[in-house]
């Protein structure tokens, strides 16, 4: 059986957190020549996730739309952060 949406978006929140360094230094994450700024997309990334994070706990029932959309940023933001060589390939969250 698959899980609700809300189950689904708090499973989504912890395997992007699991997958990109929001810890990482800021030597390491800029360090150079990038295409997009890594430090502005985890900025931008850890604020959806706190976000999401803020309405489930207030009861807040996501679509499968926000889902969706929520892990089309995630990719996207890893694909740059990949580029940028500041992950491996191997990590990418759903």
């Amino acid at each position: 059986m698959k899980p609700d949406t809300r189950t689904a978006m708090q499973r989504l929140i912890e395997e992007v957190r699991a997958a990109i360094p929001f810890d990482a230094a800021q030597a390491r994450v800029c360090s150079g020549d990038c295409s997009g700024c890594s430090q502005k997309l985890l900025d931008y990334l850890e604020g959806e996730l706190a976000a999401w994070e803020q309405r489930l706990a207030e009861g807040d029932r996501p679509s499968l739309a926000d889902l969706s959309r929520l892990a089309k940023t995630a990719r996207k933001i890893h694909r740059v952060l990949v580029r940028n060589g500041i992950l491996a390939e191997e990590a990418e969250p759903r």
